[in-house]
């Protein structure tokens, strides 16, 4: 049988051969006890064989090919990634290190409550998106345009969902986790190679080669690349990234029961004439022996203010449209899903202080009252025409060209009652607020502590 270290490889295998067409022999009954084909997988087009033109080549992806011939201990991958993710000296600053903007005190977020993170060599940059948290990102799938639930099918089509990134262009985590280390506003190295020469120098370089092979660090390109998979790895830690200690899984694990409140904030986001909330992000567990993640890893357009302090925003003209650019270019044709960006988890919301992919907003409660009254009450939350034939008329949607402005989400709760109401009064978004604290991590069972400590 394998063993746990080949069988974590095969799971990630598994979810990148969905995005990749790899010629792989067909398993037969005896697969269980034969040992992977070096010559079957160098045959496949995900691997490129050392040497060959390609198998060095940053703009090819073939991490996963690299990890099956080598097959690298995952623990020490991990620990590794751990040591990489903590670093400062592998920023162009060297005062900036992944874990500067994803504070596991945070839930892998941000450490306060600026719109976007500052960065680059003199750490003078500012990012041009909110930070997002980490956490709960294992179940991701990669991105299409045309999504079909598997576990619950419906036979419609759920328009774009899957990838990582605010706009879903990363299709793993390790080309995910490349991008900070090369961008101006960010880590701000100047290549691959100049990551790798301080990668060289790192007081865990031994580990390294120890983790990947004696020439892990020899070649620039190749050494990146396991310094993506590392942090990848890193990033697959459930201890870390996906614990599920909060509150509301003890109380679906029947260990605690949720408050009054907590109970009607629950009941108001599920209620689709309510908060309707869990439409995106889900609340209850896909199937039996899971958890639910509280998204549905859609991208959708919500019409959130402009933050006019980003210094994109200052530019006349320039709009941050998400799915369709200008971050990503190969959608921008696509004008039906501009102003779409990514459903984050919900879980551990309440440690968050900025929100949505602009950090337009600073307080939980304000995010859900703009849900509640974004569009019967858009003077609260957008600002007049200052000229013009409209001058005097509230700018609502103003963060999407005038054009565009019809993408913008107006189901519920968005959407007024018949009268005119807002879907939620102040006492139910109190209500949803309390639930929402429930997804925060780290929450212990009462009694059990004390408990384990007795034991000690």
């Amino acid at each position: 049988m394998f063993n746990a270290n080949t069988r974590v490889l095969l799971a990630a295998l598994l979810a990148s051969l969905a995005a990749q067409a790899v010629d792989l022999p067909a398993p037969d009954a005896t697969a269980g006890t034969q040992k992977l084909d070096p010559a079957a997988l160098a045959r496949s087009r995900l691997y490129h064989p050392p040497g060959v033109p390609g198998a060095t080549d940053p703009n090819i992806d073939n991490v996963y090919s690299m990890q099956i011939m080598a097959l690298p201990d995952v623990g020490r991958m991990q620990a590794v990634g751990r040591k990489i993710f903590f670093d400062k000296s592998l920023s162009g600053s060297g005062r900036m290190a992944c874990a500067s903007c994803h504070d596991p005190a945070y839930a892998y977020g941000p450490p306060n409550a600026l719109a976007v993170q500052p960065g680059g060599a003199a750490m003078d940059k500012l990012g041009n998106r909110a930070v997002p948290s980490l956490r709960y990102k294992e179940r991701m799938p990669s991105f299409t345009e045309h999504y079909f639930d598997e576990e619950h099918p419906t036979g419609q089509d759920q328009g774009p969902t899957g990838g990582y990134g605010w706009d879903g262009h990363f299709s793993t985590l390790h080309i995910q986790a490349g991008l900070p280390l090369l961008a101006p506003n960010e880590m701000a190295n100047a290549s691959q190679s100049d990551v790798a020469a301080k990668l060289r120098k790192a007081a865990y370089a031994a580990e390294f080669r120890d983790t990947f092979g004696k020439d892990a660090l020899d070649d620039d390109a190749r050494a990146f690349k396991w310094l993506t998979l590392a942090l990848e790895y890193f990033q697959r830690d459930p201890q870390e990234f996906f614990p599920y200690t909060s509150k509301y899984d003890a109380s679906l694990r029947g260990q605690v029961a949720l408050s009054e409140q907590e109970q009607r904030g629950l009941k108001w986001f599920n209620d689709k004439e309510k908060g309707n909330c869990a439409s995106c992000h889900t609340s209850t567990p896909e199937r039996p022996g899971t958890m639910p993640v509280f998204t549905d890893f859609g991208l959708i357009a919500l019409g959130v203010p402009r933050n006019a302090s980003l210094p994109p925003n200052k530019q006349h003209g320039f709009y941050d449209m998400g799915l369709c650019g200008p971050y990503r270019g190969d959608l921008a044709a696509h004008h039906e899903y501009c102003g779409a960006f990514r459903t984050p988890s919900l879980r551990n919301v309440a440690l968050r202080h900025t929100f949505f992919h602009n950090g337009a907003f600073h307080d939980l409660h304000e995010v859900v009252e703009f849900y509640a009254t974004r569009d019967t009450d858009p003077a609260h939350w957008y600002p007049r025409i200052h000229s013009g034939p409209n001058k005097g008329k509230v700018d609502m949607y103003d963060d999407l060209p005038v054009a565009l402005r019809k993408n913008v989400n107006h189901d519920a709760p968005f959407s007024p009652y018949a009268d005119g109401r807002p879907r939620l009064d102040k006492q139910e978004v109190d209500d949803i607020v309390a639930f929402l604290k429930t997804l925060t991590d780290g929450y212990v069972v009462p009694g059990k502590q004390t408990a384990s400590a007795a034991t000690h």
